[in-house]
């Protein structure tokens, strides 16, 4: 089962059109930028990732995990990722707070080398905006790099919006009551698909790097208007 040609290549193809982008002067008027800088996370991000799903109601955690996952159910299974055999993908706001975020695991047996499961979560604030595809795109591409041919998707059946990304993809659905099962052949990488892979990291980073530094901007003049408000407190008070 091969995937549509067109969309392979968007990953590719949408941080070329941002490269385009960036090219163009501030005061014209610019179309939202198709590409979504994506970050692989380490377990440096553990904290960010326990936040994040946190914040799913129970009715997004029983589409996630496929149950009704209580606080110390989601704890434990972050605590338990294994960041050197899979691969964890997350979009960041600007406050640095991790929207949406994707899990591809792989089996870590031999037989099933090449094999992965791919899992997402998106919050509610942040949907409407194409990020489960823009984070099953960058799997997709992860994957293949690291000579995935068959990715799995373990759905609930009612998880409509995961099934139709799957889908859209090209991949095959069996549904088995109320639970669901795609999976989804990929073709060898080639020379694109290991630029691409580059390029894709490359800008996920960038972003990251770019709002890490603005935070901290912030914050720092936040400190510095604390400051320079107790010093007026303290002149009104000596002044009285």
């Amino acid at each position: 089962m091969n995937l549509p040609k067109d969309w392979l290549k968007s990953p590719w193809q949408a941080g070329s059109g941002w490269l385009r982008d960036m090219g163009k002067s501030h005061g014209a008027e610019r179309r939202s930028p198709s590409l979504v800088p994506i970050r692989s996370l380490s377990p440096r991000h553990r904290e960010r990732v326990i936040k994040h799903l946190l914040k799913l109601d129970a009715r997004d955690r029983y589409l996630r995990f496929g149950y009704a996952a209580s606080d110390e159910q989601v704890s434990r299974y972050v605590e338990h990722l294994d960041f050197e055999r899979d691969d964890i993908f997350g979009i960041f706001n600007r406050r640095l707070e991790l929207i949406a975020m994707a899990h591809l695991a792989f089996a870590g047996h031999p037989e099933h080398e090449k094999c992965a499961e791919f899992g997402v979560s998106v919050l509610k604030s942040a949907r409407g905006k194409g990020l489960g595809k823009r984070l099953f795109e960058r799997a997709v591409l992860h994957a293949r790099s690291k000579n995935v041919s068959m990715m799995f998707i373990h759905a609930l059946s009612e998880n409509t919006a995961m099934l139709k990304i799957a889908r859209n993809a090209g991949a095959t659905v069996k549904r088995d009551g109320s639970e669901s099962e795609a999976y989804l052949g990929l073709p060898p990488a080639d020379f694109e698909t290991h630029v691409s892979e580059l390029v894709t990291e490359h800008l996920g980073e960038m972003d990251y790097q770019l709002k890490k530094q603005a935070h901290n901007f912030w914050s720092f003049l936040a400190g510095v208007q604390e400051v320079r408000k107790g010093v007026q407190e303290g002149r009104h008070q000596s002044a009285e």
